[in-house]
């Protein structure tokens, strides 16, 4: 059976450096750093005081205040990305067939700051088991595709990927593979995450994950650096519309570019650290090129997972060593978690969103500050380091490991 084609053909992002597509791509091209001092919470207790927050969010400008009450931030963040997404698309929802419609999300945690409330709510009382009624709902991760199916009525497939820090490529993934089987013809795919909290900051400081640079939160994330300290945690979701081509076509919709391939692994090695030869990434890779039918040279931009952590940036970079030998000094490579920071299971979700507007522009966002390239990396390779570059872009491979030891690579091609 032949493969039908897929494209994107709507995008939607709300981030630490824009909270629209068009603000996101003028940080990404800028160099904009995300992160500042923690204004959700009083962080001066905690060894990480920074992080990428969402800025200026008022969620009643997007959703009536009574039913946002009702929603995690996380999904409140899904379904601002899925709108902006949908209008961008220019979709008309009344002639659609929305039983071929679905939704496929991912999120690496879910409603963390909705669990938080309530447990401290909860211990703080007599032990009376008083709870709010949509503690659950709000909590469980698959609230926000949910929320998403039943505001555009979609009744396709709608659920929930989660595989820490590949949740979004994963949902992706599967989306690709639903539409390309013939089985729906649009998906709205992307992911969410909302885990800048005390539960999140203090969790992810006792695994010694995250920098520690309080003195300068803007210079904090530095993939590839020799100074790196660990990730700066970063808030917000994006969305990508996913079409059948000819179904694109016939409604003259505007095409940004096609998925061609989908590849996963897994490292097999260790709940939290990288494999240290980089082979699950290496496997990754090299699964989504065979998907994509693809060469090698024919990838032009490496959207790295590069989260600025000691162990993941070197393995990364072998493993891409490995796979595209010498054609790794003719591709550009950077890493948008310099400017975003991580947004764990929706980190893969934004850079998705990173990759189709790097081959729109033909530009490569750069990799901000990068003051001193680790000794372990090749000087030769182009990290973009500091200033985003034009580049003839026809193809982008997006990268996205988690803990655990999930590896997802994503291949965007220029139609």
């Amino acid at each position: 059976m032949a493969f039908k084609r897929v494209v994107v053909t709507g995008l939607g992002a709300i981030t630490p450096i824009g909270n629209t597509v068009e603000e996101f791509w003028h940080g990404l091209s800028n160099g904009v750093s995300g992160a500042a001092i923690i204004t959700k919470f009083d962080a001066s207790k905690f060894r990480t005081k920074f992080a990428c927050e969402v800025k200026n969010f008022d969620v009643t400008q997007f959703i009536p205040r009574q039913d946002a009450r009702k929603m995690d931030l996380f999904t409140q963040y899904a379904l601002v990305a899925a709108d902006e997404a949908v209008k961008d698309s220019g979709i008309d929802l009344e002639t659609i067939n929305k039983n071929k419609a679905g939704v496929i999300w991912g999120s690496g945690i879910g409603g963390l700051k909705t669990f938080e409330e309530e447990v401290i709510n909860f211990a703080s009382g007599d032990g009376t088991p008083k709870f709010n009624p949509f503690f659950i709902p709000k909590m469980i991760a698959d609230s926000a595709s949910g929320q998403i199916s039943i505001k555009y009525g979609l009744r396709g497939p709608n659920y929930i990927t989660v595989s820490a820090c590949a949740s979004t490529n994963n949902a992706i993934i599967d989306a690709f593979n639903y539409i390309r089987l013939g089985r729906i013809n649009i998906c709205i795919s992307g992911g969410s995450e909302a885990a800048i909290t005390q539960a999140g900051i203090g969790g992810f400081n006792g695994l010694r994950a995250m920098s520690e640079r309080n003195d300068d939160p803007a210079t904090a994330s530095r993939p590839y650096d020799k100074d790196r300290d660990g990730f700066v945690l970063g808030d917000g979701g994006a969305a990508l519309i996913l079409e059948e081509y000819e179904h694109a076509k016939a409604r003259g919709a505007k095409i940004y570019c096609e998925i061609v391939g989908g590849g996963m692994s897994s490292d097999a090695y260790h709940i939290t650290a990288p494999h240290p030869e980089g082979y699950g990434a290496f496997l990754s890779m090299q699964d989504a090129l065979e998907d994509a039918n693809m060469k090698p040279e024919e990838v032009d931009y490496v959207n790295t997972h590069g989260t600025s952590t000691p162990l993941g940036d070197p393995q990364e970079i072998k493993a891409i060593q490995q796979l595209f030998g010498d054609h790794t000094y003719n591709m550009s490579i950077s890493s948008t978690k310099s400017m975003t920071g991580h947004l764990l299971g929706a980190a893969g979700a934004v850079e998705s969103v990173a990759a189709v507007l790097a081959i729109k522009h033909q530009v490569v966002p750069p990799t901000i500050n990068l003051f001193n390239i680790d000794e372990t990396i090749d000087p030769k390779i182009d990290l973009t380091p500091n200033v985003a570059k034009s580049k003839k872009i026809d193809v982008v491979l997006s990268n996205c490991f988690g803990f655990g030891g999930h590896n997802a690579t994503l291949i965007f091609k220029k139609i």
